[in-house]
């Protein structure tokens, strides 16, 4: 399926690593000029990099989406070669913590990174996309939002606030051409999941090596249809999809991708 994205470019948020590459990967591969974002300068022109040996366009924009003059940064960054088209607001903070070692410094820290730094870009970005009366916003979410754990509870609280900003957006650019998604995603097979895993794994019983663990995990953690965690690559699908042409009809939607997930539980 062609999806139409040459001559469109994307600013994927938080794309040194993790969710974020994987999507900006696949939109290179798509054909769209990507924009690698980040704060590790290293990290985010060792991606770019490999993105373009691959033959695709990338370039970067570095900056700390957590202020306002950071965001500014990014944007400016993002638009010197030309307009955004395409904005994916994956950037995103998370801490494991209990109700009380949450404090409400935590929540406001939390709310400001996984929040209001996708709300500073979105200010910045889709004014523009609505003149040309062509874009695209997708939020990274995720199940928390809406069966959360009884821990992170900041990180649960922010995702819900993400998937309604994503609709707020959508209801606000009625009949722009601009659209307005999430994609959520659920447990997904990043570095830092399997760092977890494994290091909890045998202190609850099991097993040693992957292996033994990923099944009993996934059993424990989050029971799905699938019976397995999630790939990088089938979220970054997902993106694609809403960003092509095939979704000018789909706006303000929640795209679950979590295997049928059936709970929650930690």
């Amino acid at each position: 399926m062609n999806l139409e994205l040459t001559g469109k470019r994307a600013l994927i948020t938080g794309s040194s690593a993790g969710l974020g590459e994987a999507t900006a990967r696949m939109l290179a591969a798509e054909g769209a000029a990507v924009v690698i974002h980040g704060r590790d300068k290293d990290r985010v022109e060792a991606v770019a990099a490999s993105v373009r040996a691959a033959g695709a366009t990338a370039t970067t924009a570095l900056g700390d989406l957590a202020t306002d003059a950071g965001a500014a940064d990014v944007a400016r960054a993002a638009t010197a070669d030309g307009p955004i088209d395409i904005l994916v607001n994956n950037a995103g903070f998370y801490r494991h913590l209990s109700w009380v070692e949450a404090t409400p410094t935590e929540w406001n820290d939390t709310y400001n990174v996984n929040v209001v730094s996708g709300v500073r870009m979105i200010q910045h970005l889709v004014p523009a996309m609505r003149e040309r009366g062509w874009g695209r916003v997708v939020t990274i979410g995720g199940g928390l939002a809406s069966q959360p754990m009884n821990t992170h509870p900041q990180y649960n609280a922010t995702l819900a606030a993400r998937h309604n900003l994503a609709v707020s957006l959508a209801r606000d650019l009625k009949g722009t051409g601009v659209t307005s998604n999430v994609v959520s995603p659920g447990a997904i097979l990043v570095d830092s999941v399997k760092d977890l895993v494994t290091q909890i794994g045998p202190a609850r019983g099991w097993g040693q090596t992957w292996e033994e663990i990923h099944p009993n995990a996934v059993d424990a953690l989050i029971p799905n249809d699938q019976n397995r965690f999630g790939e990088p690559d089938e979220i970054a699908a997902a993106v694609a999809y809403l960003c092509s042409r095939h979704a000018q009809y789909v706006s303000g939607a929640t795209i679950r991708v979590d295997g049928g997930l059936i709970r929650s539980a930690f």
